[in-house]
């Protein structure tokens, strides 16, 4: 059984002062196996984040399946699920890191981390500790640890991001152009911890503008113009 499988995916958005609809993507399949990592590429606007979305269920599909295959629930269509039953998934399961940081106002970088760890039932101690061995490891100046994100850079609020994702050790890991503001020494730093992800069987699907960062990484390319996999290498 595959850990991840979108067969018939589309999706529709409505522009309702203008009582129009517009399709924005339709006729996606692909599948993971455990561990695996698919790289989405294509234009902007061709509808790669649609996809990400859709599968953490910030979106709603129109069309086909979004088969998981979950540890607590067992295989379930991500887009049909109850939402206790998806907010479950996206605590314990399921890590999403965008281009952007959107938390909770005056809560510190380190207690940010730590509450995703509480939130799993990790002890306090444990929690600290991982807190920091990942802000350490993405290179977050220990100044930086009780300050809030809003002083942040761009670069930083994206390394706290993935550390926020990644700490928890998802079983699926979605990642939405994750090194767009990051210097070459950071974009490392992300791939060793995708790396460890992989052999620990996180599964993967991710965008990247950075095409030779991706092949590194990817076992499997999907091209959104010809909707279908492609061999690692591909130009889009």
């Amino acid at each position: 059984m595959s850990m991840l499988e979108v067969t018939g995916f589309g999706k529709s958005f409505t522009i309702h002062h203008l009582d129009k609809t517009m399709p924005a993507i339709k006729d996606i399949h692909f599948s993971l196996e455990a561990g695996e990592f698919i790289g989405i590429v294509g234009k902007s606007g061709s509808g790669k984040s649609t996809i990400l979305k859709s599968i953490y269920r910030t979106y709603l599909p129109d069309a086909g399946k979004i088969l998981y295959d979950s540890e607590k629930y067992g295989l379930v269509d991500l887009s049909r699920i109850a939402e206790r039953q998806m907010l479950y998934l996206r605590k314990f399961e399921i890590g999403y890191v965008s281009q952007f940081l959107n938390v909770m106002p005056r809560t510190t970088c380190r207690q940010l981390v730590t509450n995703t760890l509480l939130e799993m039932g990790e002890t306090e101690d444990m929690a600290q500790r991982e807190a920091e061995k990942a802000l350490t490891h993405f290179e977050l100046e220990p100044k930086l640890w009780d300050s809030y994100p809003k002083t942040f850079s761009g670069g930083e609020k994206l390394r706290l991001n993935i550390a926020m994702a990644t700490v928890k050790k998802p079983r699926l890991l979605l990642l939405d152009e994750p090194t767009a503001s990051l210097d070459q020494h950071s974009k490392i730093k992300v791939r060793e911890i995708i790396e460890k992800l992989k052999s620990n069987g996180t599964t993967l699907v991710g965008i990247f503008h950075d095409i030779e960062f991706m092949e590194v990484l990817c076992d499997k390319v999907y091209d959104m113009h010809p909707r279908r996999e492609v061999g690692i290498g591909v130009e889009s």
